[in-house]
Formats: C-alpha cells, sequence, structure tokens
C-alpha cells in the first residue's frame, strides 16, 4: 500500500473513551442499592475510625469494579478536607497472580519506588510477607487495599495474613481495611471459616442489570462519547436488550455501541442505526466464538461444529446422546476416530461456561429421569464464522 495517510474523524464521536471500561461517569446509575450497601460499608474510613474490611462479588460487567472506582474517588476527595485522616488507596488485579505470594509481590512494588522493586521469584514467603508489612506501616495512616479478581488467587495465606495484620501486630503505623472483589460467586463459599470471617466483614452482592438499568448506564455514556443527534432513536434499547439478554453484563452492552459507533464510522454513516447494532453484534459473537474456543482441541471445535447442524436443522434444544451422534458423523466424515462420550461432555460443559452454548437440566421424574438439553447462545451464522475461520486455521 503506497500514500497511506490518516486524517482525523470526528463525524459520529465526541468523546468515544466514555465508552471504554476504564472511564469514571461523575455519577454511577442503575447500582442506587448497591452503592448505598457499599458507602455505609466505606463510612469507618471518612470517621477515621479502622476501615472494615469488604467482600464485592457478583458476575463480570454489573458494575462492581466502576462503583469501586467511583466511591473510593469520592472517598480521598472528602477525606482530604478532614483533618487529621491520611488516606491511601492501593489496587492490584490478581488476574495472573495464582498464589499468595506473586499477590503480596504485586502489592510490595505498587507500595515501593519503582528504583526498589522485588521480583516475582527468589524469596521466602515470610519474607515478603514483611517487605509488605515494612511497606505498609511506611506509608501509615489509613490504607485500604483493593484486590480485584481475588479469586485468582488459589490459597488462602494472604487473604488470612492482610484483614488481621493490625491485630496481630504484623502492621502498627497504619489501619488497614481489605476490599475484595470477586466474579465467582461461588468463591466466599470456598473459603476457609477463618478467612471468610475476617475478609467478608462486609458484603455487597451485586446483581445483574436488568434492560432499564442498562439503559440509563448506557444513555449516560451516550450523552458524553456521541455528537448530539447521531444516535437513532431505538438503538439504545436494543443495545440495552441484548445486553440484559447476555445476563445483564454492562460491559458487552457497551461493547455492543461501541462497536456499532466504530462501523458507523467507518461506513462514513452520519448517524448509527439499529442496523450498525444488528453488524456489531454479528462482529462482536464472532470473536467471542474465536477468542472461546481458539485454544481448544479440533475435536472442541467440532463438537460446537456438530451442534450448530442440529441448530441449522430446527433440532435444538438437543440432548447430550443426540450432540455425541451429531458429532461422530462430523468427525467421522473429516476421516476421524471421535473421541469418547465423556469428551464430549466436557467440552459442552466448557461451551457454556464460556456462553458460547446454554445447557438446561429436564428433570422427567422417575420414570423419564434427568437429562440436559443444548443450543446454541450465539446466532447461527456467527458460530459458523467463526468456526470457519478457526477450522480453515488448523489446515
Amino acid at each position: 500500500m503506497n500514500d497511506v495517510s490518516f486524517t482525523p474523524s470526528t463525524s459520529v464521536f465526541q468523546q468515544r473513551e466514555a465508552l471504554l471500561e476504564e472511564w469514571t461517569p461523575e455519577e454511577l446509575v442503575g447500582r442506587d442499592d448497591e452503592l448505598q450497601q457499599y458507602h455505609a460499608a466505606l463510612q469507618p474510613v471518612i470517621n477515621n475510625e479502622t476501615p472494615s474490611n469488604i467482600f464485592l462479588y457478583g458476575k463480570s460487567g454489573v458494575g462492581k469494579t466502576a462503583a469501586t472506582r467511583y466511591l473510593l474517588q469520592a472517598l480521598k476527595r472528602d477525606a482530604a478536607q478532614v483533618g487529621g485522616l491520611d488516606l491511601h488507596t492501593v489496587e492490584i488485579n490478581c488476574d495472573g497472580l495464582n498464589s499468595s505470594y506473586q499477590a503480596a509481590v504485586a502489592l510490595v512494588n505498587e507500595l515501593r519506588d519503582p528504583a526498589n522493586q522485588i521480583s516475582n521469584t527468589g524469596y521466602p514467603q515470610a519474607s515478603v510477607y514483611q517487605f509488605l508489612f515494612n511497606a505498609l506501616d511506611k506509608v501509615g495512616g489509613t490504607i485500604l487495599i483493593v484486590l480485584d479478581e481475588v479469586d485468582h488467587i488459589e490459597d488462602d495465606s494472604l487473604l488470612y495474613k492482610l484483614p488481621r495484620a493490625r491485630s496481630n501486630g504484623d502492621v502498627t503505623e497504619a489501619k488497614l481495611g481489605v476490599i475484595g472483589i470477586s466474579n465467582d460467586l461461588d468463591f466466599r463459599n470456598q473459603l476457609s471459616s477463618k478467612v471468610r470471617s475476617s475478609l467478608c466483614e462486609k458484603e455487597v452482592s451485586f446483581s445483574a442489570y436488568n434492560a432499564g438499568e442498562l439503559k440509563q448506564v448506557l444513555e449516560q455514556r451516550e450523552a458524553v462519547a456521541f455528537q448530539d443527534g447521531v444516535v437513532d432513536q431505538g438503538v439504545i434499547s436494543m443495545c440495552a436488550a441484548y445486553g440484559a439478554k447476555d445476563s445483564g453484563d454492562a460491559r458487552q452492552a457497551l461493547d455492543l455501541l461501541l462497536e456499532a459507533g466504530d462501523l458507523a464510522r467507518e461506513q462514513d454513516d452520519e448517524t448509527v442505526t439499529e442496523t450498525h447494532v444488528q453488524r456489531a453484534r454479528e462482529r462482536l459473537q464472532i470473536d467471542q466464538v474465536v477468542e472461546g474456543i481458539k485454544n481448544y482441541s479440533q475435536h472442541g471445535q467440532y463438537v460446537l461444529h456438530a451442534l450448530t447442524h442440529l441448530a441449522e436443522d430446527g433440532d435444538t434444544p438437543a440432548r447430550t446422546r443426540d450432540v455425541v451422534r451429531a458429532y461422530e458423523d462430523v468427525v467421522r466424515g473429516e476421516g476421524l476416530d471421535p473421541v469418547s462420550e465423556r469428551s464430549v461432555r466436557d467440552y459442552l460443559g466448557e461451551l457454556d461456561q464460556l456462553g458460547i452454548i446454554s445447557s438446561t437440566e429436564i428433570n422427567k421424574g422417575k420414570g423419564g429421569g434427568k437429562f440436559k438439553q443444548y443450543e446454541l447462545e450465539q446466532s447461527i451464522s456467527s458460530v459458523r464464522l467463526g468456526l470457519r475461520e478457526l477450522l480453515e486455521s488448523n489446515d
């Protein structure tokens, strides 16, 4: 390509960043009940009392991290006006930090100067904890430690140590509060009782957004992100409805609106329409399929291929045995030997977790027994296109 150039384009967007995850609005909408509980749990901080340990849980995209940023921003602003209150916040995302050791190293490095960082290996765990306690005491005052996606930490050690650091005498110059955030609804039940009693001192459950709440979120962002009058009537409601269908995930609804805006800009259209939303949804679904199963074995992809065949023929929801039969036909047609029925069940379970398919358990009572039925959660065309892209790359 010769003579390539880029020129600024502002025909649709005014501030595109307002649709991104990291953007913090001046007011958080659609989460009134959760914010009220969370605000009450943080109240001891502004009173210059020892902070409560707070545990937030709910599915991905329901506002836990956004609420934390929003409230901590307000808390730091107001704390600056309170004499004798010296507030600090430290935040790490635990995705990729599989152990207490790795999370503790990340916290030490957040608290230390860039020139005085420690490596991720080579120290006894007790030494890393001592580094952490010393760093916290050096900062002093009131410190809130935010552990986002805390369920990635596979052992309880740090989650036991941190909330008890002051009462155990490990930290003497700082008042600590730990805020744990988890997308895993069952994570708190997996914690030992001694960890749960301290880490989950105050709990705030974030429910999925309904279509009305998602519409509030999208309208707020749309007013900032787009030029006046460029978003057609019906676009926001359509994005909100899809977001509510996709398990009440605000992130997915915002991604859909962002993608629709990008499509309108790519095509030099002056308005964002429902047609752009439909095309954006198809594009995002293809991406989700490709991203979800790109590391699958070829047989895992063939299981999805088989369920797609059944959906095209109008034979879904389909029982496991029917999916197995269709899968065996697909792989034998490719000249391959099929994997076991148990492996097919495992693949179906993983596809269900990824949101590419959905399952329903049917209970027919004593005579009919219990069994599962499966169907596609994404459109047939998007699954087909995603599979084609993957299967061609395997050739």
